[in-house]
């Protein structure tokens, strides 16, 4: 069996650079030490797309826990909305990546825009209609555009340098801050924008989604040219997409199982989504009880979403220089705290609320870029999107089970009891990963 990168904090990098330089895995990266001349204008297409997708995505988020919960009269199927998106993220995950390991990145994240697009058309439809059926099911076809950006952070990588791998990838995470902040305050004119065309008020957010998804689906199409994973296995030396045994492979648990750092990335990106869609799903509903504005409650999901996105770079550059295991006991120390501190907080406390979800989404990222960083350093090249579309999808189901349970610990306990039980379940993990940054591991 191959040795795979080791787990140590300290000068040298945990991430593509080393998992290279000791040439662990024949046909980890896509290139050389040099990075390919198309990397920085596809770079800069996957931001654009980033940008569009994330104020689509944010503005769902933020949105639709509410709508469901006041179309119904019930927390739990507010809980629901959120579980339907993460739900169809899960699902969109595995046909993004699918579509990626035979044909390439850009058929991949055009085809998936493509799905969020119809579903943003059915919600604002749902919406306007009154039927809550109609929006639940639109919001799983939205939950595309969750799959499409978490894939879009690995395309950054296919033709990146190994040791600038951690900082492409979270620079492309970084780009979805723009519209991911945008988005939520955008609520309160988007209703008037509605009512102005004769359409239910709370139909106004999803026209915005229909207009953002578009848009993402024409970047993608045009833009990502050439494709960056055909051009990184073409590099590699191994079949494009679509050829050979870059169709298939050993199935993802075996790649999975015979690399613990994979599978200690993949657990930190899973678990730090559970843990984030659980107590973010029902903040909105927690604080609507408390009486708190629509756009109140937008302020506080736009300064969430700011914290899983802003400070990605900086993840990814400490992934990079000191190891993707130094980030991930980070991410899991501020995701405890930001459990513990939503718990205490009351319905009316605003700036208790927004503290804890900003740590939240902080937590967030640094969980997701350094898993990333560390699942995709021990892929040979032609695994990559099936395994990290797999983990994508094992990410969203854990999102989705997850929302699931938070509205019914808020239905028949409370929202202290969900930000206890988040805290609780957090610190195996947090315990595992920082005996992982103190001494080696081997594969």
């Amino acid at each position: 069996m191959p040795s795979f990168p080791s787990f140590r904090s300290g000068a040298e990098p945990i991430g593509l650079a080393s998992a290279v330089g000791a040439g662990q895995h024949p046909g980890v990266t896509a290139t050389s030490s040099v990075q390919d001349p198309a990397q920085p204008r596809l770079l800069a297409v996957l931001a654009i797309g980033q940008v569009l997708g994330g104020t689509a995505v944010a503005t769902s988020i933020a949105v639709s826990p509410l709508v469901a919960a006041r179309l119904t009269g019930s927390p739990t199927v507010g809980g629901l909305a959120s579980t339907a998106i993460v739900l169809g993220a899960a699902g969109a995950a595995a046909l993004v990546a699918r579509i990626a390991q035979r044909h390439g990145r850009r058929p991949a994240l055009t085809w998936g825009y493509l799905i969020a697009l119809v579903g943003a058309i059915g919600a604002v439809i749902g919406t306007a209609a009154g039927a809550a059926p109609v929006l639940l099911v639109s919001l799983v076809l939205m939950g595309s555009g969750t799959a499409v950006g978490l894939a879009a952070r690995y395309a950054a990588t296919d033709l990146a340098a190994p040791d600038r791998a951690g900082r492409a990838l979270a620079l492309v995470v970084w780009a979805t801050t723009v519209g991911a902040v945008a988005g939520p305050n955008l609520l309160g004119p988007l209703q008037d924008v509605a009512a102005g065309l004769g359409l239910e008020p709370a139909a106004g957010p999803y026209l915005l989604c229909v207009a953002a998804f578009g848009c993402a689906l024409l970047v993608s199409w045009i833009g990502l040219r050439p494709d960056p994973l055909a051009r990184a296995r073409e590099l590699a030396g191994t079949p494009a997409p679509g050829a050979g045994p870059g169709r298939a492979g050993a199935p993802v648990w075996t790649v999975l199982r015979g690399s613990r750092p994979a599978l200690v990335g993949a657990a930190g990106i899973v678990l730090g989504h559970a843990v984030m869609v659980g107590l973010m799903s029902m903040t909105p509903v927690h604080m609507d009880h408390g009486g708190a504005a629509l756009t109140v409650v937008g302020f506080v999901i736009s300064m969430h979403i700011a914290g899983m996105y802003a400070l990605s770079p900086v993840f990814g550059w400490l992934a990079d220089r000191l190891g993707a295991t130094v980030v991930l006991a980070g991410a899991t120390v501020t995701l405890v705290a930001a459990a513990v501190l939503c718990a205490s907080a009351a319905p009316t406390a605003t700036g208790m609320l927004t503290a804890g979800l900003v740590l939240l989404g902080l937590g967030w990222s640094a969980a997701l870029v350094g898993g990333s960083a560390l699942l995709t350093s021990a892929l040979p090249v032609t695994d990559r999107p099936r395994v990290q579309g797999s983990v994508d999808v094992a990410m969203n189901l854990a999102g989705a089970a997850a929302g699931v349970a938070a509205g019914v610990l808020v239905t028949v306990g409370s929202y202290a009891v969900l930000g206890i039980v988040a805290a609780v379940l957090t610190v195996p993990y947090l315990l595992v990963v920082l005996r992982a940054t103190r001494r080696p591991v081997a594969g």
